[in-house]
């Protein structure tokens, strides 16, 4: 899954994203998207993203495992 699209970030999948903290170490963290926060089409770091668990951060890619 492209992260940088929002066409491709729905509320509801299981995404693997990057926190703020963590854009130096480039820690993966997932969770369930709970609300899409970038209003552009699309964003060269990746869609920014409000997980349910209250994380934000940038989508890199699809989470692991299912739902």
């Amino acid at each position: 899954m492209d992260g940088t699209k929002r066409s491709n970030i729905k509320p509801g999948i299981k995404v693997a994203i990057v926190l703020k903290k963590d854009q130096r170490t480039g820690k993966i963290t997932e969770g369930i998207v709970k609300d899409i926060l970038t209003k552009s089409p699309n964003h060269p770091h990746g869609i920014k993203v409000r997980l349910e668990s209250g994380e934000v951060g940038r989508v890199k890619g699809q989470g692991t495992g299912g739902i």
